[in-house]
């Protein structure tokens, strides 16, 4: 249900594409890129915790490939990219293993274009996670595991400034709504919640097409 949900908003933007590029001038192309270095401030939060220890995952950075189409100078859509990263997960100091996360989000934009060089946005949207290598958590001698999947929000802020009308530098700031039950293997129970909810604050670069 939840790929259905993300695949569905995805379908939906696209069928926009054709009609709204309408209402972009003809002199300008809708497509821009940026490429970041994102970093993972994770919340940290959780329900309960797991042999009374409490489960952190370790904050990082991360590469970050994002892809926007203008359907006018105001409105944007924008897929966040990157690939699957491993996250170590500790509790207390000490490192219980490492799951892969895949989290592709889907944001919806509007571009304040007033402010010359100057471009501030904000946008909110969806976020998908798929969590892989999951069985690799030990702690205590047993074994636990995390959900396949986590479904949330996603909220932005950013600017970018344009060096001249293709290249420009951009800063970014998303909050990622993302939680994870964590699991015994043997048993299947579930043991406790692990919410990660990232801030992701990111500098980078952008080119428009």
């Amino acid at each position: 249900m939840r790929i259905k949900t993300i695949v569905a908003a995805m379908a939906v933007v696209a069928s926009l594409a054709p009609v709204a590029a309408q209402a972009q001038s003809s002199s300008e192309n809708p497509w821009m890129v940026r490429v970041r270095a994102a970093y993972l401030d994770w919340t940290n939060g959780q329900t309960e915790t797991v042999q009374s220890a409490n489960l952190t995952a370790q904050k990082q950075t991360i590469p970050e490939f994002d892809v926007s189409y203008f359907f006018t100078k105001n409105i944007a859509a924008e897929l966040v990219l990157t690939y699957p990263q491993t996250v170590t997960i500790n509790a207390g100091s000490n490192s219980i293993g490492t799951v892969k996360a895949l989290p592709p989000s889907l944001v919806l934009q509007y571009h304040f274009t007033d402010f010359g060089a100057f471009k501030p946005y904000v946008g909110a949207g969806v976020n998908y996670t798929i969590f892989s290598n999951r069985n690799n958590l030990w702690l205590g001698g047993n074994q636990y595991t995390v959900d396949s999947s986590s479904f949330g929000a996603v909220g932005q802020v950013g600017m970018d400034y344009m060096l001249d009308k293709n290249w420009g530098l951009n800063v970014d700031v998303k909050y990622i709504s993302m939680n994870t039950n964590v699991s015994s293997v043997s048993t299947g129970t579930s043991v406790g919640k692990l919410n990660l909810s990232p801030w992701t604050p990111a500098v980078g670069v952008t080119y428009k097409f």
